[in-house]
């Protein structure tokens, strides 16, 4: 059996596939982030489901690129999970995976025979967690394999709501930390707030449901009122007095401009400064994400939908520099159609009511109201990737991108996102 710990310095020859990689997130029940789901499709064939066999049975190669791009770049801060099958247990690719930050989760395929539960023993002496992923099925599998994980993930759709409450205390009272997945509805996520469940993952996380109209909060107002400013031809002192007049956009922008994703070569100490340092075209950018940042949790917790619109802003930007370069502004503009994309949930408004009282070009309508035109076909790819559904190897295809490019995409798209959201809001 291979010694995982004499492997850290690993340099190891990789055969790289072509895929993609997607991310959801993992949510406490407060709604804070505490890890992702990295989930992998082969781009080779559009009949391979994220949780067939030939898909895991690739999950190593993907994890090895993963891994040499910097995982770093795809979760963050936040813990890793990982879908595993036999195959990649047995395999030396864990050399490359940040151990005190990565949730193996044991997927259903997997025996538990002595040979298996000699590796997770192994790894998990090596300072890695397993998740079991479901507890349907056999009992003498789960009586073996349960003791080895620390987290159970229950699938809401194989399991009674009216079960759902004594199940969940019967494995936290096991010392279990218990993750209700295929979170889809608001229903789903009060019926398990309601029966204890520690962790969340789901798609209603990413668009959650808005009841009613929602009323904008002064701070909310005050972006807007800044935005409209900044598209306009008023002066920079104008702009500097709108700015000072919210104390929180103040030092949100003095703590933007000195970061190192800007770039800048002292410290910026003014706000006049900071605003020449930025420059309108990226003062306008900071202030379509500062929308999504709610007063009450900036610099405190990175909201699912904030996170969702930076990396789908700059996820769309990259490819559209990609597939057009040299054309500055067609970056710029699919940015401000990805970031507007979640608008509507953001407000909790139609989107037609949106464009129609923030003015946006043509293209940028086409692609918020039908999903048509260039940048209404990178925002379809952008959101089958969130979703990983079938729409992605289709897109790829007819945007002549290859997987692994996409996925170095992601990989800059989630960094860049995780940088302005932990550094500037």
């Amino acid at each position: 059996m291979t010694d995982t710990a004499s492997l850290d310095h690993a340099n190891l020859p990789l055969r790289v596939r072509d895929f993609y990689l997607g991310r959801q997130p993992v949510l406490d029940r407060n709604q804070a982030l505490v890890g992702y789901e990295l989930l992998f499709r082969s781009a080779a064939r559009e009949d391979a489901g994220i949780e067939a066999a030939q898909g895991l049975c690739a999950t190593a190669a993907v994890i090895a690129h993963t891994a040499q791009l910097g995982l770093a770049r795809a979760i963050g801060d936040a813990a890793c999970f990982l879908n595993v099958d036999e195959e990649v247990l047995g395999g030396d690719i864990f050399a490359f995976l940040p151990r005190e930050r990565t949730v193996l989760e044991i997927a259903g395929s997997v025996d538990a025979g002595d040979t298996v539960l000699a590796r997770l023993k192994d790894l998990a002496r090596h300072g890695f967690r397993f998740a079991l992923d479901g507890i349907d099925g056999d009992s003498e599998r789960l009586q073996r394999l349960l003791p080895l994980a620390g987290f159970v993930k229950l699938d809401l759709r194989s399991i009674r709501r009216d079960a759902l409450a004594g199940l969940v205390q019967r494995l936290q009272d096991m010392g279990k930390t218990v993750i209700a997945d295929k979170v889809e509805t608001r229903d789903d996520y009060h019926a398990c707030l309601d029966a204890g469940f520690d962790y969340f993952q789901g798609f209603y996380f990413a668009r959650p449901a808005v009841l009613g109209g929602r009323k904008l909060s002064p701070s909310q107002l005050a972006v807007l009122d800044l935005m409209n400013l900044v598209s306009s031809d008023v002066d920079n002192a104008d702009i500097e007095r709108a700015v000072k007049r919210d104390v929180t956009l103040a030092l949100n922008l003095l703590r933007l401009v000195n970061t190192p994703a800007v770039g800048a070569r002292q410290r910026i100490d003014s706000l006049s400064q900071a605003l020449l340092v930025l420059g309108r075209r990226q003062l306008q950018r900071w202030l379509q994400i500062m929308l999504y940042a709610e007063p009450a949790t900036r610099g405190h917790n990175q909201t699912p939908l904030l996170m969702l619109a930076t990396t789908r802003g700059r996820l769309m930007e990259l490819l559209a520099q990609r597939l057009r370069p040299g054309q500055r502004a067609v970056g710029e503009v699919a940015f401000t159609a990805g970031i507007m994309s979640l608008m509507d949930v953001l407000f909790g408004i139609p989107m037609a009511d949106i464009v129609d009282q923030i003015p946006v070009a043509d293209e940028i309508r086409e692609a918020l109201l039908k999903r048509s035109g260039f940048y209404g076909e990178l925002l379809r790819l952008a959101e089958s990737i969130e979703q990983s559904d079938d729409g992605v190897l289709p897109s790829l295809k007819e945007l002549a991108i290859s997987g692994d490019d996409m996925v170095e995409i992601e990989m800059s798209a989630f960094q860049w996102s995780d940088s302005v959201v932990r550094y500037a809001i």
